[in-house]
């Protein structure tokens, strides 16, 4: 009965995270789908990038919280045959399953985005502490350079370290969880990384251009 449970609540993290919320709003509203214009991701900075903030935070919200919920579900549903020591990587699964959920959703023909928010909305439910400061390391860095993929490459490189030294985290499995971030979001990237690198890649525009 406990893996039926289990099984069954991965699955349901991964269609939360597959909710496709850029392609939904670009098409709901937009009459477009996002992901064929400005870099193709299906993602809140592309939403912001193409079609502005009135549709980009919604986006970003949404993204959020559904990493949130994917992982507070666990602590929603009873699990009395096992310790509570083993429910931190059922959470971790179903945030696994989300970020996966949303690179390649279901609802969307597997073509999603890079996973930062919902990674986001995982961090804002395993790590909160470390997210806040997670998060001003990318504030700062993207006002100092205007880069959304250096910020979020700098700060999940820097989270492990977060999650380390200034939480005082010392679960083994939530530890390799924070490596694995670091790890992941720059290997979703690589293409900003190449641009990067060539002075090719696009700077963030605060306000958008009056057309």
């Amino acid at each position: 009965m406990f893996w039926i449970e289990t099984t069954a609540l991965v699955l349901l993290a991964y269609l939360i995270g597959s909710v496709p919320t850029a392609v939904w709003v670009s098409r709901a509203f937009y009459g477009m789908d996002v992901r064929e214009h400005g870099s193709g991701n299906a993602g809140a900075t592309n939403t912001i990038r193409v079609l502005g903030y009135k549709a980009g935070i919604p986006v970003l919200l949404f993204d959020v919280f559904k990493g949130w919920l994917a992982v507070q579900l666990v602590s929603w549903i009873p699990f009395p045959e096992i310790p509570s020591d083993y429910l931190v990587y059922i959470r971790i699964a179903a945030a696994v399953a989300a970020v996966l959920g949303h690179i390649f959703p279901l609802y969307a023909g597997f073509r999603g985005g890079k996973g930062v928010g919902t990674l986001a909305g995982v961090g804002l439910a395993l790590y909160p502490i470390a997210l806040l400061i997670v998060v001003g390391i990318f504030a700062v860095t993207l006002a100092l350079t205007s880069y959304v993929s250096a910020s979020s490459i700098l700060a999940a490189v820097s989270f492990p370290f977060v999650v380390w030294f200034i939480t005082d985290e010392r679960s083994i499995a939530l530890m390799a969880l924070a490596i694995f971030v670091a790890l992941f979001v720059p290997a979703t990237h690589r293409k900003n990384i190449r641009r990067l690198i060539n002075g090719e890649e696009n700077k963030f525009r605060f306000r958008r251009k009056k057309s």
